[in-house]
């Protein structure tokens, strides 16, 4: 184990098909004094993914302690697990019989998290566009060249501290490593992932929190058009919670009274998960 964390092969087989091909999923959780708040939902996304791409997931209970190694003891940190298909040959087409392989890295909690829920952050649009794949949208598979690429667009944090993806029909999908709510006439809505994007665990977290207060939530297409007249805009991912929007490009949005009692909401929760 790395000073960093690191639980998995000494060595990565070079014919690993998670470094050959991106075939394979990753989950990032936050450890909160020792545990992982949402850590069903992290494990119960992997399963079904999985599924989705026919790997052969690891076994939960013993994945359960291998997690739990990693968290003891911090009490604020991130833990990475990546989950491949294994070793193959070369081509494309899986050996059915290869087991697959999984790796849990722990890594330092980000010091700017909890500044960025209190103050909001500043919004761009990037350049970079995410092609439509129905196959593979909603998996947080382990082909993340669109987010690289659009991370790339920008190197001043201080200025945007996220950026806004679109597919190539115009419509907001995600940010590079969140998604995205807005408040409108008093309406929660978030995009439509049916044919690109992540579908994150807080995502989830969220649509459950807004029916469990009654608010009302729509899954739909939205334009950057959509989002001109928004009363609240917010960015979300398991990690860091909830981060508020207070500018996208140059326009500016409150800290208002929609996004403010769901960050308590979700912390409520997190702590009783």
């Amino acid at each position: 184990m790395s000073e960093a964390g690191y639980q998995g092969p000494d060595l990565l087989d070079p014919r690993d098909r998670g470094l050959q091909y991106g075939d394979g999923l990753f989950e990032t959780m936050a450890v909160r004094d020792g545990r992982i708040p949402w850590l069903a939902y992290h494990l119960r996304r992997l399963r079904s993914g999985c599924a989705r791409l026919r790997i052969t997931p690891p076994e939960t209970a013993g994945l359960r302690r291998e997690i739990a190694a990693l968290a003891v003891g911090q009490s604020r940190a991130i833990i990475k697990l990546i989950v491949t298909r294994g070793v193959g040959g070369r081509g494309y087409r899986p050996d059915p019989d290869a087991p697959s392989r999984h790796i849990l890295m722990r890594h330092p909690w980000p010091v700017h998290a909890q500044r960025y829920v209190r103050e909001g952050i500043r919004l761009r649009v990037c350049r970079t566009r995410l092609a439509s794949n129905p196959a593979l949208a909603g998996l947080k598979h382990l082909n993340r060249l669109e987010q690289v690429l659009a991370r790339l667009e920008w190197d001043d944090d201080s200025r945007y501290q996220e950026g806004l993806m679109l597919d190539y029909q115009d419509r907001v999908i995600e940010g590079t490593m969140t998604n995205l709510f807005i408040v409108r006439s008093g309406y929660l809505l978030t995009p439509d992932l049916s044919a690109s994007g992540v579908a994150g665990v807080m995502r989830e977290i969220i649509l459950e929190t807004a029916v469990q207060r009654s608010l009302s939530c729509q899954v739909t297409t939205l334009s950057l058009t959509d989002l001109a007249p928004a009363e609240e805009i917010f960015v979300c991912n398991s990690v860091v919670g909830i981060w508020p929007v207070v500018a996208l490009q140059r326009r500016r949005y409150p800290l208002g009274p929609v996004t403010r009692p769901l960050v308590e909401a979700i912390e409520a929760r997190a702590v009783e998960s």
